[in-house]
């Protein structure tokens, strides 16, 4: 799912996801296992998705490369010596059917992203509402437009509005941070500013104080509109050496990079306009994942901000 939606849509496909999820508090003593993708809960095996091997092996202190290189048996072995050395009784456990999609201590608080969708919804955000959206099982970052406040620079119109963006399965924090959308082609921008909020899974608070920081939020737009303006007027005498920089500099993937290439020859131009615009057009290369989309996103914002 990406690009304009309603915010109907999105909660359709958030319910559909969601259909056969389910959370259980396990004894660490009823927990033993196969291998790295495989664990037994009270005698009965259960499939690991990534995440969940991601979140244990850093849990046990055990580097997810090496067990990756070890064969099965020696994978059960040091993962169930490690477990004993478990400090707390219970586990976390979230489900996805027959699959663990994710395990964390008991303190973890998880925010559904169907309790966003419905604390929007009851914020006066109706179902035909425009969002822009990516979602996958791991990753939502969800943009909600505010169409009174579109603006334009240098002929190109842009709708400001909030991204918020969450991760079920501990990927990242729930965040909140001003967003921008191009309309022309939706390209998204993410801000990084003083205003943005984040917060870890060990509370809903967020969710109570979800209208302040809103409203918090909604006032960095008015720097970023400023922003573009100067990026129009900001030349960049080798924009793919500026882009090859940025992508070492934020730590971009492979798949990432691509993107990005892909995008900028949507994009191509002798500005920092031009440059962020690369990296948020790359959010519609297909196959990325939802954070992925998120990341670049995020990394257009952060170059926007550096723009002076």
């Amino acid at each position: 799912m990406s690009n304009l939606v309603t915010l109907g849509e999105v909660k359709n496909k958030v319910y559909d996801l969601s259909m056969a999820c389910y959370d259980k508090l396990v004894p660490v003593k009823d927990i033993e296992f196969n291998k790295l993708d495989s664990v037994k809960i009270r005698g009965e095996s259960y499939p690991l998705k990534p995440t969940a091997q991601y979140a244990l092996s850093n849990r046990l202190g055990i580097p997810i490369q090496y067990l990756r290189k070890c064969p099965p048996d020696l994978q059960a072995v040091n993962l169930n010596y490690w477990l004993t050395k478990e400090r707390n009784e219970n586990l976390f456990f979230r489900f996805d059917g027959e699959e663990v999609r994710a395990v964390f201590t008991p303190k973890y608080k998880p925010v559904d992203n169907w309790e966003i969708i419905e604390k929007l919804n009851s914020l006066g955000y109706a179902e035909d509402t425009k969002v822009q959206c990516y979602l996958d099982e791991e990753f939502m970052v969800l943009s909600v437009l505010d169409g009174k406040e579109v603006f334009s620079v240098n002929g190109d119109r842009f709708a400001p509005g909030i991204s918020i963006s969450n991760s079920e399965v501990g990927l990242a924090s729930l965040s909140i941070a001003a967003f921008v959308l191009r309309l022309v082609c939706t390209n998204g921008a993410i801000s990084k500013t003083q205003v943005s909020a984040s917060y870890r899974h060990v509370s809903l608070k967020i969710l109570k104080e979800l209208p302040e920081v809103m409203k918090n939020v909604s006032l960095d737009l008015v720097k970023q509109r400023d922003q573009y303006r100067i990026s129009l007027e900001s030349r960049v005498a080798d924009p793919l050496a500026t882009i090859e920089s940025f992508n070492k500099q934020f730590q971009l993937g492979e798949k990432e990079k691509e993107a990005v290439k892909w995008g900028w020859f949507q994009e191509v131009g002798e500005t920092m306009f031009h440059v962020v615009n690369a990296y948020t057009r790359a959010a519609q290369f297909p196959g990325l994942t939802a954070e992925s989309c998120y990341r670049l996103q995020k990394v257009g914002g952060c170059i926007l901000g550096m723009v002076k």
